[in-house]
């Protein structure tokens, strides 16, 4: 996600290569005979299959960025780094690049900065077999060029490739501190890419947005996985973006689902701006987010319900207005007379959970008279989906008679993709994952919409 966000480009899944992946193909090239009943060990099959993956599509590109993520010495990415110093032995030194990162410790007693775990993590690297050319130096403070020389004498290697990155209060300042550091100019001589030219202008600018917004909303982020603000990361960053577009900073009310009943709803959900459901699975939890939707229905409050929050939209709409009291989804309730949202057909018999829903990008056609169009722009979209479960198209015609639009609609007709509600500043349900499009130079529509209607709703108070 980072990594898109940063360099906006959008990654396919060969980007992504992880142990299951390279140990599953390892047996499945076994069980072929691809080695011809030879003994299967991590070196060379594991490293060699780390190093076809590294490879793929390479023709396609200039220049490969290969993270390994861990710490140096975990038992689990040794083959990892084995795979690495092999390729860069077989590609030719002079075309790889190896960029350590590393954390100096500030301690508070003795107001210092500690190099030793810097200097440990690259004597356990050369152990591996490969020298890092460049170290970037992570640390709550700024790192003195005292630091930095003492960090380049004992970990061998040039005072100018120790890169300084200390903690920064906002995220997308990094890629300035970094080229302040010098670091793309050092990539490009080693490479060889001589006369390109960095422009950070516009980043620069989108920087300055966010460091002097002009206004501030408050947004109600509502699931179950609050604890672990992680699970959400792409979510709250893509609020940050179309905050960035309305000159608005985002202030991010993180609300427990499971804490959410009659009784205190409105004490968490009065003070806000703008409600946003996103994604998840299972019941637990599931009865607040259906009421925090209703709150921001019936109270006209921006609302943007991503996959599970647009169910319990549909859900609590269909309890609510359409008079089913009983209205669930089939995974929360089999039993429900009215699954308004129930699992897809081609899902039915499925047995095996992994690798099996509706994964990936799919196309969807806007109404041309939603507010969602008006945000886009464009009648066909194409957005990346996880789901095996649906609105149910037996309720159509219920709820576009009722006042919620279906703004956006599979080409085939056969499944609803967005609801809108009629006469609300901004209710919308997806049922795919905006956020993982949303870019900070470019924020997706639908958070551009939501931090938008939260705006003129503060305003209209």
């Amino acid at each position: 996600g980072h990594y898109e966000r940063f360099i906006d480009i959008s990654l396919t899944q060969n980007s992504s290569v992880t142990s299951g992946k390279v140990y599953w193909n390892v047996l499945q090239k076994e069980r072929k005979g691809d080695y011809q009943g030879g003994t299967v060990q991590v070196i060379p099959h594991i490293t060699d299959e780390i190093k076809r993956r590294i490879s793929l599509d390479s023709e396609k590109y200039d220049v490969h960025i290969i993270e390994i993520g861990g710490t140096v010495g975990d038992i689990e990415g040794l083959p990892f780094l084995e795979a690495i110093r092999q390729f860069s032995i077989e590609h030719e030194r002079v075309n790889c690049l190896f960029v350590h990162v590393t954390l100096v410790p500030y301690i508070a007693a003795s107001q210092e900065l500690k190099t030793k775990p810097t200097q440990h993590s690259v004597k356990e690297l050369l152990s591996l077999g490969i020298q890092p050319d460049i170290i970037i130096c992570r640390s709550e403070n700024p790192i003195s060029q005292e630091i930095k020389d003492k960090i380049a004498l004992f970990c061998n290697v040039k005072r100018e490739c120790v890169i300084a990155n200390h903690d920064v209060p906002l995220l997308y300042e990094i890629p300035l501190i970094l080229e302040k550091e010098g670091l793309a100019d050092i990539v490009c001589r080693h490479f060889g890419l001589d006369g390109l030219a960095l422009n950070l202008s516009e980043w620069t600018s989108m920087v300055e947005a966010l460091r002097n917004p002009k206004e501030c909303v408050k947004i109600a982020l509502v699931g179950k996985y609050v604890g672990l603000r992680d699970a959400y990361l792409s979510v709250a960053e893509a609020l940050k973006h179309g905050g960035i577009l309305c000159d608005s900073a985002v202030e991010i009310k993180w609300i427990d689902s499971e804490q959410i009943n009659q009784d205190s709803v409105d004490r968490l959900l009065g003070d806000v701006d703008g409600v946003i459901v996103p994604g998840g699975f299972g019941t637990r939890g599931i009865e607040g987010k259906i009421l925090a939707a209703g709150y921001a229905r019936t109270n006209n409050i921006p609302y943007l319900g991503i996959c599970l929050g647009m169910q319990v939209a549909v859900i609590e709409y269909a309890r609510n207005v359409l008079g089913y009291s009983d209205a669930n989804s089939s995974e929360f309730d089999p039993t429900t007379m009215h699954a308004v949202i129930d699992l897809m057909p081609d899902q039915r018999h499925v047995t095996q959970r992994g690798g099996t829903m509706r994964l990936g990008k799919y196309p969807c056609v806007l109404d041309i008279n939603s507010k969602v169009y008006q945000f886009y722009g464009e009648e066909l979209i194409y957005e990346r989906h996880r789901h095996r479960y649906e609105f149910n198209n037996d309720y159509r015609a219920e709820f576009e008679k009722s006042g919620m639009l279906l703004a956006g609609i599979s080409p085939d007709k056969h499944i609803v993709e967005m609801v809108e509600l009629n006469g609300h500043p901004w209710f919308v349900g997806c049922q795919f994952h905006p956020e993982f499009k949303s870019r900070p130079n470019r924020p997706h529509p639908l958070f551009r919409g939501l931090i938008d209607a939260a705006l003129k709703t503060k305003k209209s108070r």
